[in-house]
C-alpha cells in the first residue's frame, strides 16, 4: 500500500470538487454590491463636532474626508478620542483636517478582501475608501472584510462536508 500515492489521489479528488478559490479572493466590487448604497463624507474644513454629529446621525464610526471632490483622508471616532479628548482640544473649534487620518489609504474595485485585510491590519486602520478614476465610489470597513472572509470559509467548509458525505457531482 502506497499511502503517499493514495493521499495524492484523495487530495486531487477533493480539489476537483471543492472550488479552488483562495480565502479572501472576493473583490471590493462584490462587497460593495451587497452593501447599502451611499458613503458618508465630510469636508476637511468642517469642525470635528460636525463630523461627530454626522457620525451619530448616520450611526457610523467614520467618515471619508473630501475636498474639492478628492479624498483626503478618513476621520473616525478613534481619531476624536485620541486627538481631541486626550489632548484637551475642543471639538467645536478643531477642524477635521487637523485630526483626520491622512493621506487616505484607498483601494479600487478589483482589490481582494485579503489585500484589504493586509492593509487594514498592517496600517491599523478600520476603513478604506474605494476609488475609481479619483472618484469616491464607496467605503469598506473591517467588519465588511471579516464578514466576507467568514462567509467564504463557510462556503468552503460546506463543500468539504458535502465531499465527505459523498454529495459531489458525479
Amino acid at each position: 500500500m502506497n499511502t503517499t500515492r493514495e493521499l495524492k489521489m484523495n487530495t486531487d479528488q477533493i480539489s476537483s470538487f471543492v472550488q479552488n478559490q483562495d480565502c479572501g479572493a472576493t473583490t471590493v466590487r462584490e462587497v460593495l454590491a451587497k452593501k447599502s448604497p451611499g458613503t458618508w463624507v465630510i469636508e476637511a474644513e468642517d469642525t470635528v463636532y460636525e463630523a461627530l454629529r454626522v457620525m451619530a446621525e448616520r450611526n457610523v464610526g467614520a467618515l471619508v474626508v473630501v475636498e474639492d471632490g478628492y479624498v483626503l483622508g478618513v476621520i473616525s471616532e478613534r481619531d476624536y478620542a485620541r486627538k481631541v479628548i486626550l489632548t484637551g482640544k475642543s471639538s467645536r473649534e478643531t477642524m477635521v483636517r487637523e485630526i483626520m487620518g491622512s493621506p487616505a489609504v484607498v483601494v479600487d474595485l478589483g482589490t481582494t478582501v485579503a489585500h484589504c485585510m493586509d492593509l487594514m491590519t498592517g496600517r491599523h486602520i478600520r476603513h478604506l475608501p474605494v476609488i475609481v478614476s479619483d472618484v469616491l465610489v464607496g467605503c469598506i470597513s473591517i467588519g465588511d472584510v471579516v464578514k466576507t472572509i467568514i462567509a467564504e470559509q463557510g462556503r468552503r467548509i460546506g463543500q468539504f462536508e458535502d465531499y465527505i458525505r459523498g454529495n459531489y457531482p458525479g
